[in-house]
């Protein structure tokens, strides 16, 4: 099972790398900071965590793009790939050929949602990189004040900004199950990746109405803003415990589903 998944994953990992749609969710996660850095120069900050330290230090620039590109920035970048990664391939006819090999369906699914996981890691770490940097070019790299007042090391926000950037995709990676669910139910991918940003945004909707404020705490979206939690003195654990088991919450059951579809279904013809 895993030396199949192994092999599934490396044929994944290999598509995505010479496909359009990688490379543009690459691009979008390298040139959002840099445009927002570009208006925040020349507006000034909006109001939100962390705001306060723009203009005295870089450290902790990439949480506050996070916190303006709410969940839509990331639903993109994970539509983009996520909503095709089956449906392309039987549009064109090429699973006939794959599911030629000794693997099985779920070896074959796993290996793509492995491959994708690893995409959104990436995309994400090159948001970071290039949030950061630009940051610290643009003002530095000193000490920052939480969202509880307390001023912290550069080099300790640095560290909790790594952390709190890990804590933001889990969520993500729940958006984008969802797209592969709908990338296997449909086979399409415009649908799919449509489906999958109307998803996130459906789910936005939920957490703004007021008279379900009981189960805010437990939808998706909300846990995008779990990483508070590392930034205020002292550091709490809850938000971030919430966000790890709500995530594999929402991202098990479509997981699930598409591997029951996947392997019922007649992909290959």
């Amino acid at each position: 099972m895993i030396g199949g998944v192994w092999v599934a994953y490396r044929g994944e990992a290999f598509k995505l790398l010479i496909q359009r749609r990688t490379w543009l969710g690459f691009a979008t996660a390298a040139i959002g900071p840099i445009v927002y850095l570009l208006l925040e120069l020349t507006q000034g900050p909006p109001h939100g965590p962390l705001t306060n330290n723009l203009g005295h230090t870089g450290v902790g620039f990439a949480l506050v793009v996070v916190k303006l590109i709410a969940v839509f920035g990331p639903a993109v970048i994970a539509a983009l790939v996520a909503g095709d990664i089956v449906a392309a391939e039987r549009a064109d006819g090429t699973l006939k050929t794959v599911l030629t090999r000794s693997l099985s369906r779920t070896e074959l699914l796993i290996g793509k949602l492995l491959a994708l996981f690893t995409y959104l890691a990436l995309a994400m770490a090159l948001f970071f990189v290039v949030s950061t940097i630009a940051g610290i070019i643009a003002w530095g790299f000193n000490p920052l004040v939480n969202i509880s007042g307390y001023r912290i090391s550069a080099l300790h926000a640095l560290g909790l900004d790594i952390v709190s950037l890990l804590v933001y995709t889990l969520p993500v990676l729940a958006i984008a199950s969802f797209g592969v669910f709908l990338s296997v139910v449909t086979g399409q991918s415009v649908p799919a990746v449509g489906g999958t940003i109307i998803y996130a945004m459906a789910l936005q909707g939920v957490a703004a109405i007021s008279s379900l404020q009981a189960a805010h705490p437990y939808l998706l979206t909300n846990q995008l803003t779990a990483w508070h939690d590392l930034f205020q003195t002292p550091t709490g654990g809850a938000l971030i415990v919430r966000a790890i088991w709500v995530s594999a919450a929402f991202a098990l059951p479509p997981i699930v589903a598409a591997l029951v579809v996947f392997n019922r279904r007649d992909v290959a013809s």
